[in-house]
């Protein structure tokens, strides 16, 4: 299996009016992946129930939801980490910055080698 790309141009950040623009490559995603047709597919490869696999799944997103409040870094070994992250407004002075200056949230992903490996594996296909 191969992962589809396509061409794109883009201009220069930053300049006005693009600056010198160029082509780049760029993926393009396919439909995507639900929790029923992970579970099925987890079944393919265990022992365990649908009815298991999906409470797993449940628990394992509100443990990862728990730990990411805590500020943790959760670390799936050969999936990827998840960490949270933040963004602010800038303060002139150290002692102005406070949580309302925060205005944005979000969580990170970071895959694992073998995930990263597993893409550059699949080939590529341009369209």
């Amino acid at each position: 299996m191969s992962l589809d790309y396509k061409v794109i141009e883009k201009g220069q950040p930053g300049v006005v009016g693009g600056g010198e623009k160029k082509f780049y490559a760029q993926i393009v995603n396919g439909k995507e992946a639900n929790i029923d047709e992970l579970v099925k597919d987890i079944e393919r490869f265990s022992a365990l129930s649908e009815a298991d696999i999906r409470g797993v799944i449940i628990a394992l997103e509100n443990v990862i939801q728990d730990k990411l409040s805590q500020g943790r870094i959760v670390r799936l070994e050969k999936i990827g980490s998840l960490y949270p992250s933040i963004s602010s407004t800038g303060e002139l002075e150290a002692a102005k910055v406070s949580a309302a200056s925060i205005k944005k949230v979000g969580v990170n992903y970071r895959a694992g080698s073998r995930i990263i490996k597993a893409i550059k594996d699949a080939g590529f296909n341009k369209i």
